[in-house]
């Protein structure tokens, strides 16, 4: 009974840290190799070699795979970085060469301002149709999420969030707004605003919306022209004049988008 709930235990863990990491599931299993000829019982040194294979393959193994396939890590610079380095650690910053290429032109659009590109969710490195959970359409390099734009108290542009993983805190609608939240929850799609539960913490609560910030990103964004769609809560999109034919609505399927905004090729 013990050796299958133990058997069992390392199962759910490989389908867990495949579905968080996508490569995940395979170094634990070179880990349980790797331990058997340890033959070690020393917690701290259990965690300490299974994250060194981990970090060993996210930054040496798979990146080189990963563009042999066609898919590269976001490009950090001076105006894009992530939000969260959770991000990179999850191996969830991963894109086709073209939407580097359009982050690259953006970022050096935005220089002389103080806004930046703060990357949320991309997709993975392998596979085409390899599902990024909780996302329905992150899997194939052409997609990313960004953070939105934020004023501090002296109404200064500032790249810091609302929440630790950067999604789940909205930005409300206001009085007089179309309220499509409300609408898609009433229609029964009780993921919509399911985000809110993914936040690990809310934080930087005296950050307000900034109006010039994200019409000025969203504009170059959609300057880009191998941009296709740009998806944003219908109230921001009204609230910042966006007539552009690329600012769709996601639909109800999906989930809020007052928390962030997807941009894909």
């Amino acid at each position: 009974m013990k050796q299958t709930f133990k058997i069992f235990f390392h199962i759910l863990l490989i389908i867990f840290l495949t579905a968080i990491t996508q490569i995940g599931g395979i170094v634990y299993l070179l880990f349980l190799v790797v331990l058997y000829f340890l033959k070690t019982k020393n917690i701290l040194l259990k965690v300490g070699v299974f994250s060194m294979i981990y970090l060993f393959f996210i930054y040496v193994i798979v990146p080189p795979i990963a563009r042999w396939q066609g898919r590269e890590p976001v490009v950090t610079t001076e105006s894009i970085s992530p939000t969260n380095y959770m991000t990179v650690l999850l191996n969830r910053n991963y894109v086709v060469p073209e939407m580097n290429n359009l982050l690259l032109k953006a970022g050096k659009q935005l220089k002389g301002t103080n806004i930046k590109i703060k990357y949320l969710d991309a997709c993975f490195p392998f596979v085409k149709g390899f599902p990024l959970l909780p996302h329905l359409s992150h899997n194939d390099g052409r997609k990313i999420d960004l953070s939105l734009v934020y004023e501090n108290q002296e109404k200064k542009i500032t790249d810091l969030q609302k929440s630790i993983s950067g999604y789940g805190v909205y930005e409300e609608v206001k009085k007089g707004e179309w309220d499509q939240p409300t609408k898609c929850l009433e229609a029964g799609n009780f993921q919509y605003d399911f985000p809110k539960y993914l936040t690990f913490g809310s934080i930087n609560k005296e950050l307000k919306f900034s109006n010039n910030g994200n019409k000025k990103l969203i504009s170059i964004l959609l300057a880009q022209p191998n941009l296709g769609k740009l998806f944003i809560e219908p109230h921001l999109k009204n609230r910042l004049n966006l007539n552009h034919p690329k600012v769709r609505f996601h639909g109800c399927r999906a989930v809020r988008h007052d928390d962030h905004i997807h941009i894909q090729l």
